[in-house]
């Protein structure tokens, strides 16, 4: 099965319905029906409850949203090691450079994300929503 690292920014994109919604609930569905193993960084959780408790301050819908998450997605925990890793990547955003390395760490096949250039030099790929679908349409 192919494991994927989800990006905060699609999970924000399905959330907040932003452009590119669409493909983002795709992905969603890809996981819920085990047809791809998706997961995320632990860090990415915690980044999100922030904005949602800032952009909804409701605590119970918080807990609620990421729960769901915890039952969809695989959280990678993030290590001192993973940490101390990503100082030394080639990307140069920290955070995106955790999300590197911990998905090297768990051997994920690629990175889907909306911020493609802030992966380029990542040593996974990094392939947007429609990207990600176009490719497994073919498979």
């Amino acid at each position: 099965m192919i494991k994927v690292t989800i990006d905060l920014n699609i999970i924000l994109d399905f959330l907040n319905k932003r452009d590119n919604h669409v493909q983002a609930a795709k992905i969603f569905d890809l996981c819920s029906k085990n047809i791809i193993d998706g997961y995320v960084c632990a860090h990415e959780i915690t980044t999100l409850a922030y904005f949602l408790m800032k952009n909804h301050n409701d605590s119970s819908k918080v807990k609620y949203v990421l729960g769901e998450l915890f039952d969809l997605f695989h959280i990678i925990p993030v290590t001192e090691e993973i940490l101390r890793k990503a100082l030394n990547s080639q990307i140069n955003d920290y955070e995106d450079a955790v999300i590197e390395i911990s998905s090297l760490k768990n051997e994920v096949n690629c990175i889907i994300t909306r911020n493609l250039s802030d992966f380029k030099n990542s040593n996974i790929k990094a392939l947007s929503a429609s990207e990600f679908l176009t490719l497994q349409s073919l498979q």
